[in-house]
């Protein structure tokens, strides 16, 4: 199946328009900054100083009750919307792989970011940082997106998000949201790649995949387990025992997820990679209110 087949930029203009501006809504936050007259959306008012513009003014409160107050807007700033998206080679295992939605997934919210007018990049990372796609605006850069998208191959070894952040937030760009498209599966945990996005100011959202057979495996017997990172091999004996013990341990793993995430207010969205892109974006925007 194609990875974006010819509905799919329908699907796109479908969430764009339910979406009901999720990008200025709680999922994405508001970026707004001060600033005195000339704005786009009336704040409030302040005392007149020596020296303000008296055109900033506000001459109907003057008229009625003989008081120099000036008129304070709110402009309402681009967005910047970051996509980090997880290419190693954890990410091909499934059917379908995640990859092919998560790639999915990284279109349609840049869609969304793109259709709002904000501006969108796209960096792809493994044990490091492996691709990028440069900051973009306007909807019509879809199609440039996509076809990058659709040409990127799994990359690196081992997953190192945090490696990867250290690297992504010593660029010289503006802060903004940044939304991880990952299994997680990094052996150096994923923790500390996510803290550093919150210590240098930007907002993290996670988007976690995995495949059925990852959270309920059913070999038993004499098996090989090749790690599909890292290439190495391991014969081993797999009995019922292991795997009650292997499924806790995935089941502690989600759960850890879970709990760092609502300990610090960190949008999370879980799912497996059957699921059709539109029905799980839809979901991540019911989960933080932002459609109905």
């Amino acid at each position: 199946m194609a990875l974006f087949g010819s509905d799919f930029l329908r699907k796109l203009e479908y969430l764009s328009l339910v979406s009901r501006r999720t990008f200025r809504g709680q999922l994405l936050a508001q970026r707004r900054t001060m600033q005195h007259g000339g704005g786009i959306e009336f704040s409030d008012h302040r005392d007149y100083a020596p020296g303000d513009d008296f055109r900033h003014l506000d001459w109907n409160v003057f008229a009625r009750h003989d008081e120099l107050l000036l008129k304070r807007f709110q402009q309402e700033e681009d967005l910047h919307v970051y996509l980090l998206l997880d290419a190693s080679k954890s990410m091909g295992f499934g059917n379908p792989p995640k990859f092919d939605l998560a790639r999915r997934l990284a279109a349609a919210l840049a869609y969304i970011a793109l259709a709002d007018l904000d501006r969108i990049a796209l960096t792809v990372f493994a044990d490091t940082i492996v691709d990028d796609f440069p900051l973009a605006r306007g909807k019509a850069r879809i199609l440039t997106l996509m076809a990058f998208l659709e040409g990127l191959e799994l990359r690196g070894r081992d997953t190192d998000l945090r490696g990867v952040v250290r690297s992504f937030v010593h660029r010289s760009q503006r802060r903004g949201l940044a939304i991880v498209i990952s299994d997680l599966f990094d052996p150096k945990g994923y923790a500390g790649g996510i803290d550093l996005l919150r210590h240098h100011g930007y907002e993290p959202h996670l988007l976690q995949l995995h495949d059925h057979t990852e959270a309920n495996p059913t070999m038993l017997g004499d098996v090989e387990l090749e790690d599909i990172e890292n290439g190495s091999v391991r014969k081993v004996t797999v009995t019922e025992a292991n795997l009650r013990h292997y499924r806790q341990l995935f089941e502690d793993f989600q759960k850890g997820v879970d709990d760092y995430s609502h300990r610090y207010g960190i949008g999370h969205t879980r799912s497996t990679a059957d699921v059709p892109f539109d029905d799980l974006i839809l979901r991540m925007m019911r989960a933080q209110g932002a459609v109905r």
